[in-house]
């Protein structure tokens, strides 16, 4: 098939393609490089640089015919959209909105979009289905929320196939593309920083959490099952299924947990300080992946902590500068 991704370029999009490859798929990756890499794109792959908000962009990504597009361009640190949640909106909602109008426009129906579990807020209970109500907790959260009803829209308007994967923590790396955030704000490669001595301590963002040490529980899926999921989803799109999947590992991890973990796999300690939480953070997510067990035949083949850290851990030894700019 050939297949538009935009933010192709970044940590989930870049593993995703690496998966996308193997299958023989022909694709022209979207990216404006703001957060991601140009060297975490296959030279196999036809690149176009900017941001999909601009018309000119996306004439030239699509100056071929395009079967299906997977959508992963977003901004996505939490903190980030509670202080400015203007930007999240514009970026996020009005990106998404310009793709789904050059896709109309061009007649391509498929779309595979990279959600988040941060639709569903501070859950009522665990592990939370599909079904579950949403509540966003913050503005990142409310911008993939409403990303889904406008493909729910246009599903209905004129007939866009979608699948939207709600992921929960996605971590780990495979043996040529890892984490390279700038700042860095996701937990694992944190902690990995501190435990190889390139950061000084953690901060922890609260520990009087209603759970059982104190810290937010979290459900870490490692990036390869979660790049296999795009593909079944992808498949499952072109027969005919349109939905929201939840995509997590089933069992949480506390932070601290990761912390321990992180130390038993590298032998070395993680210094650590509790700081005050952070804003918009809810105190558990777990999902329920039964969905996408049923609809896609998907299995979790990598997703057990410890194998996620030792993954990490050889990626980060092997690109300590992470990629080159």
């Amino acid at each position: 098939m050939k297949l538009c991704v935009t933010g192709g370029a970044g940590y989930i999009g870049s593993v995703v393609i690496e998966r996308l490859l193997e299958k023989g798929h022909d694709i022209t990756v979207v990216d404006d490089l703001i957060t991601g890499h140009r060297d975490a794109v296959p030279e196999s792959c036809r690149f176009v640089e900017g941001d999909i908000r601009d018309e000119s962009v996306l004439k030239k990504a699509f100056e071929s015919p395009m079967d299906a597009v997977l959508h992963f361009a977003a901004k996505s640190i939490v903190s980030e959209s509670v202080s400015n949640p203007l930007d999240y909106f514009d970026n996020n909602i009005g990106g998404a909105v310009s793709l789904l109008k050059a896709m109309r426009d061009r007649d391509v129906k498929k779309i595979i979009f990279s959600s988040s579990a941060a639709v569903y807020g501070n859950p009522q209970r665990l592990p939370i289905e599909e079904s579950d109500p949403c509540n966003p907790e913050n503005p990142y959260g409310r911008t993939k929320r409403m990303i889904e009803v406008i493909l729910e829209c246009s599903r209905i308007a004129w007939q866009l196939g979608f699948v939207s994967l709600r992921y929960f923590n996605a971590a780990g790396s495979t043996e040529q593309f890892g984490e390279d955030h700038r700042p860095e704000t996701h937990l694992l490669p944190i902690v990995l920083d501190v435990a190889l001595g390139r950061t000084e301590e953690l901060t922890i963002f609260g520990d009087d959490y209603d759970t059982p040490d104190g810290t937010c529980i979290r459900d870490y899926i490692h990036v390869i099952d979660l790049a296999e999921a795009h593909v079944l989803a992808l498949e499952a799109c072109n027969d005919g299924f349109s939905g929201v999947l939840n995509l997590g590992s089933d069992k949480p991890h506390s932070v601290l947990e990761v912390v321990q973990a992180v130390e038993r796999v590298t032998g070395k300690k993680v210094n650590y300080r509790i700081g005050p939480r952070r804003r918009g953070d809810p105190p558990a997510l777990l999902a329920s992946s039964k969905q996408a067990e049923k609809v896609l035949g998907w299995r979790k083949r990598h997703s057990k902590l410890d194998d996620i850290i030792r993954s990490a851990h050889a990626w980060r030894l092997k690109h300590p500068s992470g990629y080159s700019r």
